[in-house]
């Protein structure tokens, strides 16, 4: 299978687990991820009508987008990876997602950011939900606090981003998500990867994130796929 017919069967496949879901979200958008996929292969998806791509490095996504978001100016790109502080003004200028926020720290910089330039993109915190010490993301008792230190700043928050543990089942991560979205007030769950995004589509993700059934196996390993 190709490109283009991957993201048909992808997207055949949400579109069925929603009908089979009890409350899913109103949408439920496709996030294609590109994380070491050559510019060519992302051109090929965005010539099948896809146009929502995450990546996961700051650096990677600025050799490819530029030009890609010249030539479509409707592409919408989220950062799905970790956020070093010292890399907030390339991924502000960038980015129009930053689905990986989480420390006030952070926060105090893409304020400080926004307030230089006037540019801020929206926002989704990530949740450690399985409070693995190796991982990013705030703990789900920290998660509060956090939006409320950045809704204190003006900032976009809009919603909530977990990567569950591979080893664990998935479905308690996606209803702990959807719980704390509800707790706080925010619409968007982005939840779900190649291998169980049927399943956050039962939880009501908003967005999915799939790369390896969308590009194939690829020389990198990432959880965020």
């Amino acid at each position: 299978m190709n490109i283009p017919e991957n993201l048909a069967a992808i997207l055949a496949r949400i579109a069925l687990a929603r009908k089979a879901a009890a409350a899913p979200a109103p949408a439920t958008r496709l996030v294609a991820i590109a994380k070491t996929i050559p510019e060519d292969g992302i051109r090929e998806a965005l010539g099948a009508g896809q146009r929502l791509f995450g990546e996961n490095r700051v650096q990677e996504a600025q050799k490819k987008y530029p030009a890609l978001k010249t030539d479509f100016p409707d592409l919408e790109l989220h950062l799905v990876g970790p956020l070093q502080s010292n890399k907030v003004r390339e991924a502000v200028a960038l980015f129009d997602v930053i689905q990986t926020l989480d420390r006030e720290k952070l926060a105090d910089a893409m304020a400080a950011e926004r307030d230089k330039t006037g540019k801020c993109p929206r926002l989704l915190v990530q949740v450690n939900t399985g409070e693995e010490p190796q991982k990013a993301g705030v703990l789900p008792r920290q998660v509060a606090s956090l939006i409320s230190a950045a809704r204190e700043k003006n900032l976009p928050v809009e919603g909530l981003m977990c990567i569950p543990p591979a080893a664990d089942d998935a479905a308690p991560h996606f209803a702990l998500l959807a719980k704390l979205a509800r707790d706080n007030g925010l619409q968007n769950l982005s939840m779900g990867m190649s291998g169980d995004f049927e399943l956050a589509v039962k939880f009501g993700a908003t967005h999915v994130r799939v790369g390896t059934a969308i590009f194939g196996t690829r020389a990198v390993d990432d959880q965020t796929i």
